[in-house]
Parts: structure tokens; sequence; C-alpha cells
């Protein structure tokens, strides 16, 4: 009996690098809203810190999900060379978007627009043209997914206040001196 020699099938770099890209931008937004938390405790705004530090857990979770999927036993690196549309990847809140008298409303408003660009991302990778078919599947599903945290996000809005005009007036405002 003769050994039959079996093809190893070809690993799909472009879909490796898409999961590699999707991994990177749940990693970065879940580092962006802890730092996010770190920042609403020193200003005892406890009640956003720790809807921070929820959105944290959930995007960890999303990332984790997708290291499991791919089968990788430690975290894919991003090449220097990658560069995104924007300064950062999509799902990743702007350091600007934060203020210390902030409300709840206001971290679930940044989780909506995160989630907004990430699916708005996925679904132009969709429409490519030069997209692998395995690629444009996972990615319709992540635009899939990215519209049903919006849904979430929306709920849990109508579940707090929207802030009164003046939120942001502090009486009492830091001052700082040498």
């Amino acid at each position: 009996m003769t050994a039959v020699k079996r093809k190893k099938k070809k690993p799909d770099t472009a879909f490796a690098e898409f999961m590699t890209r999707a991994y990177v931008m749940e990693v970065d937004a879940g580092e962006r809203y802890a730092d996010f938390a770190d920042q609403m405790e020193v200003h005892n705004n406890l009640e956003v810190a720790q809807l921070f530090r929820k959105l944290s857990r959930v995007e960890g979770l999303h990332a984790k999900r997708i290291l499991q999927e791919m089968g990788w036993k430690k975290p894919p690196q991003a090449p220097p060379e990658w560069r995104w549309d924007e300064a950062e990847p999509p799902e990743t809140a702007a350091v600007t978007d934060l203020h210390y008298l902030m409300q709840p409303w206001h971290a679930l408003e940044i989780a909506l627009r995160n989630d907004g660009r990430a699916g708005r991302f996925f679904a132009r990778i969709v429409r490519s043209a030069k997209t692998p078919a395995s690629v444009k599947k996972v990615a319709a599903e992540m635009a899939d997914e990215e519209r049903e945290h919006i849904r979430l996000v929306r709920v849990w809005m109508k579940r707090v206040p929207k802030p009164e005009r003046g939120w942001d007036r502090d009486p009492d405002p830091p001052v700082y001196s040498d």
C-alpha cells in the first residue's frame, strides 16, 4: 500500500490578516474603555467608571472569542505598516470624548458611536470588490454583530436619564496650582 501524499491546505492569509485586524480593534477598544474607567475613578465618577469597565470586559470577550475561533495560542501582532482610515482603530473612542462630569448616558453615547464606526468598517469590507469571499462572510457577520450592539446600547440608553443642559458646568472646578 502506497502512502497518498495530501497537499496541506494553504492558510488563507487575507482571512488571517482580517481576523488580526478585528482582534486588534477589540483589544484597543477594551483598553481605551479601561483607561476611561480609570479616569472616571480618579474624578470620583464611579457610576460611569463602572459602565466603562463593563464595556471594557465586553470588548475583551470579543477579542478572546477571536483568539479561540482562530485557534491562536497567543495574540497576533499588528504589522507596523498597518494603517487605519482614522488615527485609531474604528471601535476606539477618542481621548477627547471623556469629560470628568459625564454621566452614564454619555458613556453609552460613546459606545454607540464606536459600534457604529466598527459596523461601517466591516460593511465597507463586505462591499469591496477586492475582498475575498472568506473575509466577506465573516465581515458581514461582524457588521451584523455591531448592529446588534447598537440595538443593545440604545436599549441601555433608555434606562438612564438623558443629561440636562449644563451637565458639564462645575460650580467648584478643579484648581491647578504649583
